[in-house]
């Protein structure tokens, strides 16, 4: 069984510093093998969009709802 990559585009909102938002995002992206593209990037939204597999895709989801520290 061959599993495809998937694409997926998250906006998640609240009371974030994006360029700290902006690095955990690179960071959690690079350790789980994903492509990530930063979209808009506000101090109360951020897009982000993720190409990998699907696992992996779901689990840096889960990881951006946490975010960083700050």
């Amino acid at each position: 069984m061959c599993i495809v990559d998937v694409a997926e585009t998250f906006t998640f909102s609240g009371q974030l510093n994006p360029s700290s938002y902006a690095e955990f995002a690179r960071r959690r992206a690079a350790r789980l093998d994903l492509s990530l593209e930063l979209g808009e990037f506000r101090e109360a939204r951020a897009e982000l969009s993720v190409t990998g597999h699907p696992d992996l895709v779901d689990m840096f989801e889960m990881a951006m709802s946490l975010g960083p520290h700050d």
